[in-house]
């Protein structure tokens, strides 16, 4: 079997937080892998995704490998051999004799290359390879899905979510307040005649989204069932074709599946901000309250 493979990674810090990423591809078939890790680099995350690639792959396959890392191609195809030869050790200038860096790594790797027909590709960084550049972005996402809110940088715009709905189901609002660094840049808000609290909470994130580019953002809010489903909940319902494991549907689906489609567009953080006193969030509650209330207004 002929499969193409692009593989990524990087960690930011370096050392640091990292990420990598595999896109793997077979006739029509496609299939997608990524991970991250707090303390790495970003070599590390390089062979880590040609490791995951090559062990997706349940038999041996000709592999056309593409990478955009000088280490992880010279490492394949140039130095294994020798890194073999000597057990993994090298004989530095002072006479001292010491591990090959990232071994642990490197000999998991050659096992899985002897398996298989790797044909290796060097793929210039950020020159337009679409499928480069999207590997390219998986990988950071996988890489700031592991970072804390509190380490990204201070210009990552970061969207404070409120509602206010007047019975569930009933009229309701949404606010949301964008925020950079310390300054308001955005403020939304909207509502409906007739919905709940988890469907004004999910309109809220991707109506909030629209305000700014696509690229990084925080989504703060106080709703549980937004935080957990977003952060939690969100894969076995992917992998289940948004159903419960009963089988039925999920609730609010519709809005889910535009949640998930934008998380890897921009992509997104979550933090849980329930039970904090900021500014934002009390204006952002303005925001919701006007609109519900006229919601309301209308109904009645």
């Amino acid at each position: 079997m002929d499969v193409v493979m692009y593989t990524d990674g990087g960690a930011r810090p370096n050392p640091g937080y990292g990420g990598w990423a595999v896109i793997l591809r077979y006739g029509e078939h496609e299939r997608v892998l990524s991970g991250g890790e707090r303390e790495t680099t970003s070599n590390r995350m390089e062979i880590r995704a040609a490791i995951e690639g090559l062990r997706a792959l349940k038999r041996p396959c000709t592999v056309d490998l593409y990478t955009d890392s000088a280490y992880l191609l010279k490492g394949g195809t140039k130095w294994l051999a020798g890194w073999q030869a000597s057990r993994w050790e090298m004989l530095r200038a002072d006479g001292r004799v010491e591990r090959i860096k990232n071994a642990d790594l490197w000999q998991p790797l050659a096992s899985l290359l002897a398996k298989h027909e790797v044909r290796w590709h060097k793929v210039k960084a950020h020159t337009g390879d679409p499928i480069n550049e999207r590997v390219d972005l998986l990988a950071r996402q996988a890489r700031e899905a592991v970072t804390p809110v509190a380490v990204l940088p201070a210009d990552v715009p970061h969207l404070y979510i409120r509602i206010s709905c007047r019975g569930n189901p009933g009229p309701g609002g949404w606010g949301v307040v964008v925020v950079r660094g310390d300054e308001v840049v955005e403020r939304g808000s909207g509502g409906s005649p007739a919905t709940t609290n988890n469907r004004l909470e999910l309109t809220a994130v991707i109506a909030g989204l629209r305000l700014i580019p696509q690229q990084l953002a925080v989504i703060c809010t106080t709703s549980d069932y937004l935080y957990q489903g977003a952060t939690k909940w969100i894969r076995g319902w992917r992998k289940r074709n948004w159903r419960k494991k009963s089988g039925e549907e999920i609730a609010n689906g519709d809005l889910w599946t535009k949640i998930d489609m934008l998380n890897g567009r921009y992509p997104l953080r979550w933090s849980n901000v329930k039970g904090e006193e900021l500014a934002w969030l009390e204006e952002a509650n303005q925001l919701a309250n006007q609109e519900a209330e006229e919601m309301l207004g209308r109904a009645t």
